[in-house]
C-alpha cells in the first residue's frame, strides 16, 4: 500500500512540475446593455482572476471568477446589475502571445438596483434571474507578463424574471476589456 501511495505521489509531482499552469489577476471595464430594453450601454468595472492550463504549446484552457458591473441606462435612469461570472474558455494561440478565445460562462447575480442619478430608487435584485448563461468570445495579447484581454459576451438567458405573468425579453450584451499580469504557478 505504501508503494502505491508513493507511486501516486511521484506521478502527481512529476505532472505538476511539467504542467504549464498560470494565474492571471486582472482588472478592467465593461460596456454593457440588456438587449431589447431600448436603453443605452453603460460603463462598469470588472476584476477577477483566471487560471490557464496549457494542453499543447498553442492550446490552453482557462477558468476563473470575474466580478462584473453590468446593466443599462437611459439618461439619469440606470439599472445596475452585478455578477460573479465564471468563464471557461478555450484559447488558441495564433502567434506568440496572441490568443483567440471562446467558451461558456455562468453568471451569478449578486445585486440589482434601479438608480435615478446618484440616488438608489429600488432594489430590483428579485426582478432579475439569479443565474444566466453566456458565450464569451475574444482576443488577448501578452507582452512580457502583461496581458490585454478584449471580450464580447453574448447573453443566452433572458435576464429578467416574469413580470406580472409576462415574459420580459432581454439578454446581457457586454464588451469587456481587462489588463492582467500572468505568472506561472
Amino acid at each position: 500500500m505504501k508503494k502505491l501511495f508513493l507511486l501516486i505521489a511521484m506521478v502527481a509531482i512529476t505532472t505538476a512540475a511539467s504542467a504549464q499552469l498560470y494565474l492571471k489577476p486582472m482588472v478592467g471595464a465593461t460596456y454593457s446593455n440588456v438587449t431589447k430594453s431600448e436603453m443605452n450601454y453603460k460603463f462598469g468595472l470588472a476584476a477577477g482572476a483566471e487560471l490557464e492550463y496549457f494542453l499543447a504549446p498553442s492550446f490552453s484552457l482557462t477558468g476563473g471568477a470575474i466580478y462584473s458591473m453590468q446593466g443599462a441606462k437611459e439618461g439619469d435612469d440606470k439599472f445596475n446589475l452585478e455578477y460573479v461570472n465564471v468563464p471557461v474558455l478555450a484559447n488558441y494561440y495564433v502567434a506568440p502571445g496572441l490568443a483567440l478565445k471562446a467558451g461558456v460562462q455562468l453568471g451569478i447575480k449578486t445585486k440589482g438596483e434601479y438608480k435615478y442619478g446618484d440616488r438608489v430608487i429600488a432594489d430590483v435584485t428579485d426582478a432579475f434571474k439569479s443565474t444566466v448563461f453566456d458565450i464569451p468570445v475574444g482576443i488577448s495579447y501578452q507582452i512580457d507578463d502583461f496581458v490585454i484581454d478584449a471580450r464580447y459576451i453574448f447573453g443566452l438567458t433572458n435576464v429578467c424574471e416574469d413580470v406580472h405573468g409576462y415574459e420580459v425579453e432581454g439578454k446581457n450584451s457586454v464588451f469587456m476589456l481587462t489588463f492582467g499580469y500572468k505568472f506561472e504557478l
